[in-house]
């Protein structure tokens, strides 16, 4: 198949394409103008800006690709500009998601695949969630609603847009270029004793290494089902338990605890809010519809470690 990768330079998008390749399909990375020498090995770099409507529009029809994956945002600005991040990629999921939707059509591709995030869900109910539960859009932080009404519209564009609309809801993300590698952020906090356990540790993490990520987007352009997946590992759990055995694995001191009521002022609304009371995210959908399971069901073998 003719495959356009929307965000070819990222964590996910870049391993996609050469993975892509490899299974014989002809891929075009579309890149930003000024992440060309970040661009992976692929069959045709396609450059141009998500956010500039017609651009976007001239680039895919030329590439004509059959199935489009959309893997936009703007989290490579996380350690230098956290709020400008989050509100570029916000955008990104809105308007850039609108601008690849209207070029899909123009392009005449048949399918759209589309990442997401598997920890937006409203913290209410079973501790482990399917995608049915509901989104996290009335969150008590204005940032953290914003994020989560983003995801909630693109996945809205993605569903309606008259095309094979597949959203994959990734977990909290591990492996080579992420905040839990070894030399990403969340590592770095770790090791300076700044990433501390509020309360009990309740919160519940799912998490995802970036080759299932991967693995999970081959299966959603090659499947012919559509809808949206939690994709994450079998092994959802606790702060208490994954933070004390990432500090372990990078050799870091043991997490100190303060008290929950500290961790808002301590950590930031969204880090305390996934430390002591968020949701896991169930895979069973995927497994079931998407004919994909994780080559690393869980994140105790490797966090940490890489």
């Amino acid at each position: 198949m003719r495959i356009l990768v929307a965000g070819a330079t990222g964590v996910v998008g870049h391993p996609l394409v050469g993975a892509l390749r490899e299974r014989g399909h002809e891929v075009s990375a579309l890149v930003r103008k000024g992440a060309r020498d970040r661009a992976p090995d692929a069959d045709e770099m396609v450059v141009a800006d998500a956010l500039d409507g017609a651009a976007l529009l001239s680039a895919v029809s030329a590439a004509r690709p059959e199935v489009i994956v959309h893997q936009m945002s703007a989290l490579r600005l996380l350690p230098d500009d956290p709020p400008a991040a989050f509100a570029q990629t916000a955008r990104l999921r809105i308007e850039g998601t609108a601008n690849l939707i209207a070029a899909a059509r123009a392009a005449g591709a048949r399918r759209l695949v589309a990442q997401s995030i598997a920890f937006a869900a409203a913290p209410a109910g079973e501790p482990v969630l399917d995608e049915d539960a509901p989104l996290y859009v009335d969150a008590p932080d204005p940032g953290w609603a914003a994020t989560v009404g983003a995801v909630a519209e693109l996945e809205r564009q993605v569903l309606g847009a008259g095309l094979e609309g597949v959203v994959l809801r990734y977990g909290t993300l591990y492996g080579p270029r992420t905040a839990y590698a070894r030399t990403g952020g969340a590592a770095q906090a770790v090791l300076a004793g700044q990433l501390p356990l509020p309360g009990g540790g309740s919160g519940i993490m799912s998490f995802l290494h970036v080759e299932d990520a991967v693995g999970a987007a081959v299966a959603a352009v090659e499947a012919d089902a559509t809808g949206v997946f939690h994709v994450t590992d079998d092994d959802p759990a606790p702060a208490a338990q994954w933070l004390p055995h990432f500090a372990r694995a990078l050799a870091a001191p043991s997490p100190r605890t303060v008290p929950a009521a500290l961790a808002p002022r301590l950590l930031g609304w969204f880090m305390a809010h996934q430390l002591t009371s968020a949701h896991g995210a169930a895979n069973a959908r995927a497994r079931a519809r998407l004919g994909w399971k994780p080559a690393r069901p869980s994140w105790r073998d490797a966090l940490g470690r890489e």
